[in-house]
């Protein structure tokens, strides 16, 4: 219920924002509402905007959303050792130091998120604590960290902008070349066929989106690898065969070390743990 009340409240808030940039944007430009050009705008403006919002809400909604705790002055050895491993690893991967939470979850996941490589959060399961060897929650670290300098977070919003951007466009161009061709046809009519187009264009568009994310995977892995080692890498990717399915939505679940099942691999945001372990194993990088 409490992510159900987040997600709507969030994305009623960017629609208003949005709204008013919208609105703003058009009068300042001049831009006709009716036109191709004007239409360009408005799915521009929600496809872009959207994504942004969101990546600039990301660390708030994360900590709200799972119940993550953030570690600022650490209460144990484990607390201490996290900060101390992701420092080193953020000082080794060239990016400032993230904020290091724990959240509460049977389930071996971690992920990243943030607005920039600066300015980022990892977060880890209490069920990976528990679980994994502390090599193996050192390179589940490491994943996480290469996330961040690698810039994926920012990466992936360019990516979900551009194909809002495309899906928001051409379904109402469609939609309205429609309506054009049938004068009788209402606006209910009209946002219906919108609706029908956005849910079959999203998810074809969601295919790219997932591809992307899957290569993205394979940078982090490797990533860990050069800062903890292939060796611990290859573990506690071997350890997640092990693993409840991800309870993480969202970008979170893209960022996650694991991720959910799925019954094609077009819609996984990470391969198969088989295919990464392999991937680690024939690279010649380490």
């Amino acid at each position: 219920m409490k992510r159900i009340v987040l997600f709507l409240a969030t994305n009623l808030a960017v629609i208003l924002v949005l709204s008013i940039v919208l609105n703003i944007v058009f009068s300042v430009l001049g831009i006709d509402h009716g036109s191709i050009g004007g239409l360009l705008v408005f799915a521009a403006i929600f496809g872009f905007g959207g994504s942004f919002i969101s990546l600039a809400l990301s660390k708030w909604m994360a900590k709200r959303s799972t119940g993550a705790v953030v570690i600022t002055q650490p209460r144990n050895a484990t607390e201490q050792w996290l900060m101390r491993t992701v420092e080193r690893q953020a000082k080794q991967a060239g990016i400032g130091m993230p904020e290091v939470a724990v959240y509460d979850s049977p389930e071996m996941n971690a992920f990243a998120t943030g607005m920039n490589r600066n300015n980022a959060l990892v977060a880890v399961s209490t069920g990976l604590l528990r679980n994994m060897k502390e090599d193996e929650v050192e390179a589940v670290l490491a994943h996480e960290v290469s996330h961040v300098a690698n810039g994926d977070m920012v990466t992936l919003t360019l990516i979900q902008g551009v194909v809002n951007t495309f899906v928001i466009f051409f379904a109402r161009l469609i939609a309205g070349m429609i309506r054009n061709n049938n004068q009788q046809m209402g606006t209910i009519a009209y946002f219906g066929i919108v609706i029908v187009l956005e849910i079959v264009f999203g998810f074809l568009a969601s295919m790219i989106v997932m591809w992307f994310s899957r290569q993205r995977e394979y940078r982090a892995d490797a990533g860990a690898a050069r800062l903890a080692g292939p060796n611990k890498m290859i573990a506690a990717l071997e350890r997640l065969k092990n693993n409840h399915e991800s309870r993480l939505e969202g970008s979170m679940m893209a960022f996650g070390i694991a991720s959910k099942k799925a019954k094609s691999e077009l819609l996984l945001t990470h391969p198969p743990l088989e295919k990464r372990i392999e991937a680690l194993r024939s690279s010649r990088e380490f």
